[in-house]
């Protein structure tokens, strides 16, 4: 196993997903990034930030500055945590005189990344072991139940709470469990520990969740948003967008996502997210041709399924997905006589040259 397929923790804003995903990866109520009610969108298992012209995820997953921008899961996800008496498969917890959540034997401190196991080595040996392993466990729940990733990784951060890296974890872990406060003090606390500033994407999120747009604005102006790399810096845009939406700045949350990188043609998480959240603003001011048009690139992009672009379209276009079993396809999608399949549409995404 290499160190880059290695667990790194629960990631964070680097391999955001942080963004505009349309899949309300956040477990908050209220607006969302993408100016409409947090909450109002099919949820897709990853609860962190939500669609459109303000939301992160994107893809967020706990631990992620601009070194650790890593899935925290290789392969299967596994199966969560058991909680209660000792089980089956499952080591007791350690001897702390407080309880923690029960780890399954599979979990082991080897399978954290490198780097992160390398700022753990100031902790005893059999501490840095507990709180690995949590971390660990932390990364491998965090889309399918971010409740009990939440517990892994605080209690790893009341273990070792003078380590950035758990701190890190520990509040990505709570941004996607919707602990907005909790998230805001940790991630401070990681990036004032390692001096990394791509936590501000999600920062300046959970100012959004608190209700401080305002605040949220001052995090996306910092200047040392330059200094990210560009995923990084697409996602602060789009978290800025959000904000000027809850502030009823429609038009300002259009020109915030108006950036060179709307030219972008790979198929890239953060690319469809920035479209996806630009159709949101281009509806928000009622441009839906426009709309429209974006949701199509955001579609032809996301090849991870980062957001629900096909279903806005779909809606948009007053047509209805059908789950034929090999994927989704439009009701009134036509097949290849020669193959049986249906026309997917090009491989790229051509968007206009309208920035």
């Amino acid at each position: 196993m290499t160190d880059e397929s290695r667990p790194k923790g629960p990631q964070g804003s680097g391999n955001r997903g942080q963004g505009g995903s349309g899949k309300n990866d956040r477990a908050r109520s209220g607006q969302s990034r993408d100016g409409g009610k947090r909450g109002d969108r099919k949820s897709s298992g990853q609860n962190g930030r939500s669609s459109g012209s303000g939301d992160r995820r994107s893809d967020s997953k706990a631990g992620g500055s601009d070194k650790r921008n890593r899935d925290p899961r290789q392969g299967d996800k596994g199966k969560p945590a058991q909680r209660g008496g000792k089980t089956a498969g499952s080591r007791p917890a350690a001897q702390t005189g407080e309880s923690a959540p029960k780890l399954p034997d599979r979990i082991t401190a080897d399978q954290l990344d490198r780097e992160v196991r390398r700022e753990l080595e100031t902790l005893p040996r059999s501490l840095a072991e507990t709180v690995a392993r949590h971390l660990v466990m932390a990364g491998e729940l965090l889309d399918e139940d971010p409740e009990t990733a939440y517990e892994h990784a605080t209690y790893a951060r009341r273990k070792a709470s003078r380590v950035s890296a758990v701190r890190e974890a520990s509040g990505v872990a709570a941004y996607r469990a919707g602990k907005w406060q909790e998230a805001l003090s940790d991630l401070r606390a990681a990036r004032r520990m390692s001096g990394q500033n791509s936590f501000l994407a999600l920062l300046a999120d959970c100012e959004r969740g608190l209700g401080r747009p305002e605040r949220a604005l001052e995090f996306c102006a910092d200047p040392q948003a330059q200094q990210l790399d560009v995923a990084d810096r697409v996602e602060l845009r789009i978290v800025a967008a959000g904000a000027r939406t809850d502030l009823g700045q429609s038009e300002a949350a259009l020109i915030e996502l108006q950036i060179p990188e709307l030219k972008e043609r790979r198929a890239r998480p953060w690319v469809a997210r920035l479209f996806y959240a630009y159709a949101d603003a281009l509806l928000a001011v009622g441009r839906n041709k426009d709309a429209r048009d974006y949701f199509a690139h955001a579609s032809a992009v996301d090849r991870e399924g980062v957001t629900d672009a096909d279903e806005r379209l779909a809606a948009l276009e007053g047509l209805e997905l059908v789950d034929s079993g090999d994927g989704l396809l439009w009701s009134d999608a036509e097949e290849d006589p020669e193959t049986g399949d249906s026309d997917s549409g090009e491989d790229e995404a051509s968007p206009d040259e309208r920035s």
